[in-house]
């Protein structure tokens, strides 16, 4: 395709226009498309390379987190690290928020992690378990989704699936979907709802906003193939737990919240799953914003709509409160 600059809409606000202007150089190239990525053999590389994103992952977490208040406690559950947080506003205390964080597969934990948690507890008056989920290079496939496994079974016995909400950004959203695949496989009950935002569901990238989003996208500008490798650790990458479009899914699938933006390198994954599920006869349903990137804009209005709905699909998943 030929290189080409496609100005930010008068369609979005003034706060999405101006997160797109900023996150380009004079000539229109994303800024994240100057970062060179190591190779999946290079293992040094990518822990170098974690050094850095992790910290940047966790200071964009607090800038959107605000003034959270949700208290954390740093447990282990089986062979994962899970921070638990309790807002000090808890709307529903018979029911918790399993959220698992982005970063593709490789980035997103500790400080990031931790702080995700205590954004979704105060954002749904909720408890929030935060799965500091194990990462490659030094633990590939199927370590992530084993300790997603974990945890979800032990949240199941102590809250039971119905009251068990499942949520997923970016990877995360991988794992969600994931996990339930291999809960469903394994006998265990499927949680209430599944929220999954512009999910890495197909680490084949088989898609075609993969082609049609390449450089459009101002967050994810490129290919995460690298990354999608290292991550698999040598497994088939159209393996239905690692990338989870290729699932079988079926009627009796929880009710899923799907998002998307028409600039996000994922929209295919997304608008992809949504007719899975919805051809399979589960309950799903899409919200795509116009010229939103990957992870929206960083606080515009269009984030706080997104947000308003959330809170909305997952009050309306949970069943009447247990007194």
């Amino acid at each position: 395709m030929d290189e080409r600059t496609i100005p930010a809409p008068a369609s979005i606000s003034a706060e999405a226009q101006g997160m797109l202007h900023v996150a380009v150089n004079d000539d229109g190239t994303p800024r994240n498309a100057l970062y060179p990525v190591p190779s999946p053999e290079d293992h040094d590389g990518w822990r170098q390379m974690q050094i850095a994103a992790n910290k940047h992952y966790a200071e964009a977490v607090r800038g959107l987190a605000g003034n959270t208040t949700a208290r954390i406690e740093t447990r282990r559950i089986g062979p994962a690290t899970v921070h638990m947080a309790t807002p000090d506003d808890i709307r529903r205390p018979d029911a918790v928020y399993v959220d698992l964080h982005g970063g593709a597969l490789v980035f997103g934990g500790g400080d990031a992690c931790r702080e995700s948690a205590r954004l979704q507890a105060d954002q749904h008056g909720l408890v929030c378990c935060g799965v500091d989920y194990r990462m490659p290079p030094d633990h590939p496939y199927p370590a992530a989704l084993d300790d997603c496994m974990a945890v979800y079974a032990h949240m199941v016995d102590r809250y039971g699936a119905d009251r068990v909400i499942l949520g997923g950004r970016s990877a995360g959203g991988n794992l969600a979907m994931a996990t339930i695949l291999r809960a469903r496989d394994e006998g265990l009950p499927l949680p209430a709802g599944v929220v999954l935002l512009s999910p890495q569901v197909d680490l084949t990238e088989s898609g075609d906003s993969f082609q049609t989003n390449r450089t459009v996208d101002v967050v994810l500008p490129k290919s995460l193939m690298s990354s999608n490798l290292l991550y698999a650790g040598g497994a088939a990458l159209a393996h239905p737990y690692v990338s989870p479009l290729f699932g079988e899914m079926a009627a009796d699938f929880p009710p899923a919240f799907l998002q998307s933006g028409t600039r996000d390198l994922f929209l295919s994954n997304t608008v992809r799953l949504h007719r899975k599920l919805r051809r399979a006869g589960a309950t799903a349903e899409l919200h795509v914003f116009e010229a939103m990137p990957h992870g929206g804009f960083g606080g515009a209005p269009e984030d706080l709509e997104l947000a308003a709905e959330l809170v909305r699909f997952v009050r309306d998943c949970l069943p009447p409160q247990v007194r």
